[in-house]
């Protein structure tokens, strides 16, 4: 005969996340979020204006206006 035990086989039922385990979550997909953000932003930017173009124009930086 089997134990009562045996026969209970199913999903096991999981622990809620803790508060502090749902922030530490929440502040990790905001992290990647921005940096998934940054990522795709870079590699439109790039695709947009290649680096070699990039390169033929005059440097501007912020003492450009003064005559040297």
């Amino acid at each position: 005969m089997q134990s009562g035990f045996a026969a209970r086989r199913g999903p096991v039922l999981m622990k809620t996340l803790s508060p502090r385990q749902q922030a530490v979550r929440r502040r990790l997909v905001v992290i990647c979020g921005i940096l998934a953000l940054a990522l795709v932003s870079g590699v439109i930017g790039s695709l947009i204006h290649p680096a070699a173009q990039l390169s033929t124009r005059p440097a501007t930086g912020p003492f450009s206006y003064f005559p040297s």
